[in-house]
């Protein structure tokens, strides 16, 4: 069978840096069209370190055999195209994260909306530019509202599209913050403290192998080396950064945001240029929420962050002059 999730793993053993610490293991490889690498504390875990990494490396071909949009195998695909399905744990998992965070949002993060992220050019099919009428005909006929708070599985185990108005789901705010929680989880589960968990977004919890907290670069719009890291004072936590400076098209000279907003159907138009997003909850969450402040725009992400004391942030910024600024909450830990 062609093999459609890229995995190639590598496993290495690590010398703790601080004697006593521990002995830490690097599984690194490629998987949802990024870089990943996992290093953990591998000292009093009964788990032979290879048996980790085939974990591991199981663990993300059945979240792409369950949740990718560009996999045409998975289960996330056959239901897009109207096939009935078996949903599993990992696909009944992500609804559910799905639903809360559009409620929770007030419908800003919408992974209903994958007509209208496509009708963009930013989801999984090309696209021209879509005309006024077009976005309002898909905002009658798409999004979560539409949609049950639980999936309608029949008693057999499984679900029929068409049960739910054949709609098409999109999970790229969340995927990849799910995954690190998925991967994290199972580390707990092997008597794993000390990790960082990085599949383009990250989990981390306890020390590094030099016995220090865990520390995470921050990126800048302006494309500048980076200056600053935030750490994590070895408490555990999820940190994701979404931004509109990179993923973008100009079309009759007006630059249109990759991020959508699914309420108004159009590409966010306001001074945010991007949104790093700590929770203490998960790394799904902080990816939901770093997308919900770029939906919403500055004022309103600085409000989402300060509310919730499950979360930091670190927000840059275009001012009237076009010059890039910068917001932090109380708690965010940057270190030069």
């Amino acid at each position: 069978m062609r093999k459609v999730l890229s995995v190639l793993a590598f496993l290495l053993i690590l010398g703790s840096c601080r004697p006593g610490h521990g002995r830490y293991v690097l599984i690194t490889g490629t998987a949802q069209s990024v870089d990943y690498a996992v290093k953990f504390n591998i000292s009093g875990v009964d788990v032979p370190a290879d048996a980790v990494r085939d974990s591991v490396d199981a663990i993300l071909t059945k979240i792409d055999f369950s949740l990718s949009g560009y996999n045409k195998e998975s289960l996330l695909s056959r239901f897009n195209a109207g096939e009935v399905i078996r949903p599993n744990d990992l696909f009944i998992e992500m609804y559910g994260i799905g639903y809360r965070m559009w409620e929770r949002s007030g419908g800003a993060v919408d992974c209903a909306a994958a007509p209208l992220y496509d009708a963009w050019g930013f989801g999984f099919r090309n696209s021209s530019f879509p005309t006024d009428e077009e976005i309002s005909a898909l905002l009658g006929k798409t999004g979560q509202k539409l949609l049950p708070k639980d999936l309608p599985i029949a008693p057999d185990g499984t679900l029929d599209p068409a049960s739910m108005g054949n709609p098409r789901l999109n999970y790229n705010a969340i995927a990849q913050g799910y995954t690190s929680d998925v991967i994290a989880r199972y580390l707990y589960s092997i008597g794993v403290r000390d990790m960082l968990v990085d599949i383009g977004e990250i989990w981390c919890d306890g020390l590094n192998p030099s016995g220090k907290p865990w520390a995470v670069g921050v990126d800048r719009p302006s494309g500048e080396e980076l200056k600053d890291v935030w750490t994590s004072e070895g408490k555990p936590a999820g940190i994701t950064t979404s931004g509109n400076y990179r993923k973008f098209f100009v079309r009759d000279g007006k630059k249109y945001s990759h991020t959508i907003n699914p309420i108004t159907g159009y590409p966010v138009d306001h001074s945010l240029l991007s949104a790093t997003v700590v929770s203490t909850v998960s790394s799904a969450e902080s990816d939901a929420i770093a997308t919900w402040c770029m939906v919403v725009g500055l004022r309103e992400a600085e409000r989402i962050i300060l509310e919730d004391p499950a979360l930091e942030g670190y927000l840059t910024y275009a001012d009237e002059n076009g010059d890039i600024k910068e917001w932090m909450s109380p708690g965010f830990r940057l270190r030069n």
